[in-house]
């Protein structure tokens, strides 16, 4: 079951957080942890997020974001983040996630879902070339602060 985050989904959404931000290698202050909850929690926001649920227990997330395009009247949904606990892997949790998403985009009126992931996750990309076309673009990346 995939349901939008709610107050109650804090514990298990940052154990799955910690280890998605493990398995990418990143580490980030605390207060992006809290103040990332905290966005995805507030409908002002244009972020949300997800969770999938196998017998009570959070097996995977999804976060994207609303904005607007220069190639489309109506807004694009970018898929931040997705995350399935290793053990649940190749269950299709995942493509339930991105079609999820896709719901979501379709229903506010998005013009399309993208995302990106690392070149070497072989695993994503086998799921990805199953449920979307490659753009053909490279992302590059320059940190101003």
């Amino acid at each position: 079951m995939i349901h939008q985050l709610r107050s109650d989904d804090e514990a298990q959404w940052r154990a799955l957080w910690t280890q998605y931000l493990a398995f990418d290698g990143s580490v980030l202050d605390s207060a992006i942890h809290d103040g990332t909850w905290s966005r995805l929690l507030d409908e002002g926001e244009r972020v949300h997020g997800a969770l999938a649920v196998v017998d009570a227990d959070a097996v995977g997330f999804v976060h994207y974001v609303f904005h607007p395009s220069t190639w489309s009247l109506s807004d694009a949904c970018y898929l931040q983040d997705l995350f399935v606990a290793p053990t649940m892997r190749g269950q299709g949790i995942g493509r339930a996630l991105i079609s999820h998403v896709c719901a979501e985009a379709a229903a506010a009126g998005s013009s399309r879902v993208y995302w990106q992931t690392q070149a070497d996750n072989a695993a994503a990309i086998a799921l990805y070339d199953k449920v979307a076309e490659r753009s053909g673009y490279i992302q590059f990346r320059k940190p101003v602060l």
